[in-house]
Protein backbone atom coordinates (compact mmCIF):
# COMPACT_ATOMS: atom_id res chain seq x y z
CA UNK A 1 0.00 0.00 0.00
CA UNK A 2 1.22 3.38 -0.79
CA UNK A 3 0.87 6.22 1.18
CA UNK A 4 -1.16 9.06 -0.58
CA UNK A 5 0.45 11.77 0.35
CA UNK A 6 4.17 10.39 -0.65
CA UNK A 7 2.43 9.08 -4.12
CA UNK A 8 1.05 12.80 -4.89
CA UNK A 9 4.84 14.36 -3.79
CA UNK A 10 6.55 11.34 -6.11
CA UNK A 11 3.91 12.55 -9.03
CA UNK A 12 4.60 16.35 -8.64
CA UNK A 13 8.51 15.74 -8.54
CA UNK A 14 8.20 14.12 -11.41
CA UNK A 15 6.30 16.99 -13.02
CA UNK A 16 8.89 19.57 -11.67
CA UNK A 17 11.96 17.35 -13.48
CA UNK A 18 9.92 17.82 -16.78
CA UNK A 19 9.02 21.06 -16.31
CA UNK A 20 12.44 22.48 -15.09
CA UNK A 21 13.86 20.31 -17.66
CA UNK A 22 15.69 19.14 -14.98
CA UNK A 23 15.35 14.97 -16.45
CA UNK A 24 18.33 13.41 -14.89
CA UNK A 25 16.15 14.27 -11.59
CA UNK A 26 13.86 11.58 -12.80
CA UNK A 27 16.30 8.91 -12.13
CA UNK A 28 15.89 8.66 -8.38
CA UNK A 29 12.44 8.17 -8.76
CA UNK A 30 12.15 5.14 -10.78
CA UNK A 31 13.12 1.60 -10.10
CA UNK A 32 16.35 0.47 -11.89
CA UNK A 33 13.75 -2.14 -13.59
CA UNK A 34 11.07 0.54 -14.09
CA UNK A 35 8.96 -0.05 -17.82
CA UNK A 36 6.71 2.31 -19.67
CA UNK A 37 4.33 0.42 -21.18
CA UNK A 38 3.82 2.85 -24.15
CA UNK A 39 7.36 2.79 -25.06
CA UNK A 40 7.58 -0.77 -24.63
CA UNK A 41 11.04 0.00 -22.72
CA UNK A 42 12.81 -0.58 -19.03
CA UNK A 43 14.70 1.55 -17.79
CA UNK A 44 14.06 5.44 -16.82
CA UNK A 45 16.36 6.61 -20.09
CA UNK A 46 14.19 5.82 -23.49
CA UNK A 47 11.54 8.15 -21.06
CA UNK A 48 14.23 10.87 -20.51
CA UNK A 49 15.22 10.53 -24.94
CA UNK A 50 11.37 10.80 -25.71
CA UNK A 51 11.16 13.89 -23.09
CA UNK A 52 14.12 15.66 -24.92
CA UNK A 53 12.30 15.31 -28.25
CA UNK A 54 8.95 16.32 -27.49
CA UNK A 55 10.35 19.61 -25.32
CA UNK A 56 12.80 20.67 -28.72
CA UNK A 57 9.54 19.79 -30.84
CA UNK A 58 7.18 22.47 -28.42
CA UNK A 59 9.96 24.19 -25.87
CA UNK A 60 6.91 25.85 -24.03
CA UNK A 61 5.48 22.64 -22.76
CA UNK A 62 4.69 21.88 -19.26
CA UNK A 63 2.26 19.36 -17.16
CA UNK A 64 -0.02 20.26 -14.80
CA UNK A 65 -1.61 17.31 -12.24
CA UNK A 66 -5.49 18.55 -11.95
CA UNK A 67 -6.22 14.74 -10.33
CA UNK A 68 -4.06 12.35 -8.57
CA UNK A 69 -6.02 9.48 -7.39
CA UNK A 70 -4.13 6.64 -5.21
CA UNK A 71 -5.62 2.74 -4.80
CA UNK A 72 -3.20 0.58 -3.06
CA UNK A 73 0.53 0.93 -4.89
CA UNK A 74 -1.70 2.04 -8.17
CA UNK A 75 -1.60 6.30 -9.00
CA UNK A 76 -3.58 7.58 -11.68
CA UNK A 77 -3.29 11.05 -12.75
CA UNK A 78 -4.92 13.61 -15.03
CA UNK A 79 -2.53 16.49 -16.44
CA UNK A 80 -3.49 19.70 -18.49
CA UNK A 81 -0.84 20.07 -21.13
CA UNK A 82 0.04 23.71 -22.01
CA UNK A 83 2.77 24.80 -24.57
CA UNK A 84 1.45 22.20 -27.20
CA UNK A 85 -0.58 24.43 -29.27
CA UNK A 86 -1.33 28.15 -30.33
CA UNK A 87 -5.08 28.01 -29.24
CA UNK A 88 -7.21 27.68 -25.44
CA UNK A 89 -7.21 24.57 -25.73
CA UNK A 90 -5.20 22.42 -23.70
CA UNK A 91 -4.43 18.38 -24.51
CA UNK A 92 -4.93 15.99 -21.15
CA UNK A 93 -2.89 13.25 -20.58
CA UNK A 94 -3.65 10.44 -18.31
CA UNK A 95 -1.19 8.13 -16.39
CA UNK A 96 -1.25 5.45 -14.32
CA UNK A 97 1.94 4.36 -12.03
CA UNK A 98 3.01 1.43 -10.06
CA UNK A 99 5.12 2.37 -7.28
CA UNK A 100 7.04 0.10 -5.19
CA UNK A 101 9.55 0.54 -2.17
CA UNK A 102 8.71 4.72 -3.13
CA UNK A 103 9.54 4.77 -6.62
CA UNK A 104 7.81 4.36 -10.47
CA UNK A 105 7.69 0.96 -10.88
CA UNK A 106 5.56 0.44 -14.48
CA UNK A 107 3.49 3.42 -16.32
CA UNK A 108 0.87 3.12 -18.68
CA UNK A 109 -0.29 6.43 -20.57
CA UNK A 110 -2.39 8.28 -23.15
CA UNK A 111 -3.08 11.61 -24.38
CA UNK A 112 -6.18 12.72 -25.50
CA UNK A 113 -7.07 16.35 -26.91
CA UNK A 114 -6.04 18.62 -30.20
CA UNK A 115 -3.69 17.27 -32.34
CA UNK A 116 -0.39 19.57 -31.82
CA UNK A 117 0.71 19.61 -35.95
Amino acid sequence: MTDRDDAVALVQRLQECFNTRRFDGADELHTPDFYSHPLGTTGIEAGKDAWRTVVARFPRMRVTAEDILVDGNKVAVRSSVEGMTDSDARPTLIEIFRIENGRFAEMWGLTEGPDPR
